[in-house]
């Protein structure tokens, strides 16, 4: 296999966040070109069209709203690490998605651009066009090993060995561009779990099978159980107090809204608007700075949906809790040296 067995987020040699926070450029920002998916996967929120009706409208970015988003990133001191074309839908039901990688590889507003895709909708075409134009990590989500496997767990009708070329043939043209493929393994059986390594393994660079976590807040999954004695990676389970990802990243949706965090798929954690806003000025402004004080003071729990969020249970990287003293410290200063 040539694969590294590795899971889609590094684990290891990660910027300790207590020696940098508060960060004046976020390390990693969300951008959603699409929060519709063709997949009705039984964990998902989005997956749940009529819930999903009651809690936002469903849309592709608007391609001036994109360039708007790339302007303002612009503004930084410096390019943010990471451009994630993902959040909440199936990046490639957009059209534009290679303009929108080309167009910020070509503004270097991020040092990175990768996205998220079920695979379904990659072919030759579409994938000499997001190579072309630049991707740097393509991520792919496996949801079964068969056709039936598909239609059970994600609604959708695919041809997994159409899935299987498409993705042979991405990783063949791919370039620079880092193929990572995963999969949930809790209900797989052992000889299933050896097949994916064999199907897969000799066309990504990175390949990991993952474990069900109940990462959405307020989002009751369909016929999915959440593994009770390990985390998404296989870490121990444990409770935390802050949560780090409100410290250096951003989540902005197919409308312009810009989310506290990537979980927001209710649109319950709005803190801006870049319609309106400058990216900059959300990122520096007092919706944030409040949510980032509740946290350090460890009073998440007072949040509803940070309260539920079971991300910070099972999938999280970077533990600051024993820092909340001192980073509360340095947050209040840094914002009172800036108003």
């Amino acid at each position: 296999m040539k694969a590294k067995i590795q899971p889609r987020i590094e684990l290891n040699n990660r910027t300790k966040l207590e020696e940098v926070i508060p960060l004046a450029v976020p390390f990693l920002v969300f951008v959603d070109p699409s929060d519709l998916c063709n997949f009705q996967c039984k964990f998902c929120p989005t997956g749940n069209r009529d819930l999903v009706r009651t809690k936002r409208s469903s849309m592709l970015m608007d391609y001036d709203l994109y360039k708007k988003i790339i302007h303002d990133l612009c503004e930084f001191e410096k390019p943010i690490k990471v451009l994630r074309l993902y959040k909440d839908g199936e990046p490639l039901m957009n059209p534009k998605l290679g303009d929108m990688i080309r167009y910020a590889k070509e503004r270097k507003c991020a040092l990175q651009v990768d996205t998220t895709t079920n695979g379904s909708l990659l072919n030759p075409k579409k994938n000499l066009e997001l190579i072309n134009a630049g991707l740097d990590r393509l991520h792919v989500s496996v949801e079964g090993l068969s056709d039936k496997a598909y239609k059970e767990f994600a609604g959708y009708k695919i041809n997994f060995d159409n899935l299987i070329e498409n993705i042979r043939h991405f990783y063949e043209h791919r370039n620079n561009c880092l193929v990572c493929i995963k999969i949930v393994g809790d209900s797989l059986s052992p000889a299933e779990k050896d097949r994916f390594f064999d199907i897969f393994g000799n066309i990504s660079d990175h390949i990991f099978i993952e474990h069900v976590a109940p990462c959405w807040p307020k989002f009751e999954m369909r016929d999915v159980i959440p593994n009770s004695e390990v985390g998404i990676y296989g870490q121990p389970i444990k409770e935390t107090d802050v949560c780090p990802y409100i410290f250096y990243s951003l989540s902005i949706n197919s409308d312009g809204k810009a989310s506290l965090c990537f979980l927001d798929w209710s649109r319950e954690l709005i803190v801006g608007d870049v319609m309106i806003d400058r990216i900059k000025d959300i990122w520096n402004g007092d919706n944030l700075f409040q949510y980032r004080k509740m946290h350090l003071t460890k009073k998440r729990n007072e949040q509803t949906i940070c309260g539920a969020c079971g991300q910070l249970t099972h999938c999280l990287p970077d533990d600051i809790d024993p820092y909340a003293d001192v980073l509360l410290e340095r947050l209040v200063t840094s914002r009172l040296k800036a108003v």
